[in-house]
């Protein structure tokens, strides 16, 4: 995050026992909990974007694949991703 990025303030409630892991971690890095906070926020919203690409990537494979048992390998795959089955 740059300096010149605007901030918002929000309020959220943490369970304890995150709340007590974040400290740790704020702890161990030598750093706030608020900025801890911030960089796991930053790193789940990466791997969301990711998960997102990932899915869109198998769904086009599928579509244009011709091969009957890479069709199935596909769908069972989306299936794992989005069902997490």
């Amino acid at each position: 995050m740059t300096t010149q990025e605007t901030r918002v303030r929000k309020s959220v409630s943490l369970p304890a026992p995150i709340a007590k892991r974040v400290k740790a971690i704020a702890r161990t890095k030598k750093t706030s909990a608020n900025r801890v906070i911030v960089e796991l926020i930053e790193l789940g919203l990466e791997a969301h974007e990711q998960e997102r690409k990932r899915l869109f990537e198998l769904a086009d494979r599928l579509t244009r694949s011709k091969n009957s048992g890479e069709q199935q390998r596909l769908k069972d795959e989306l299936a794992r991703l989005v069902f997490g089955t």
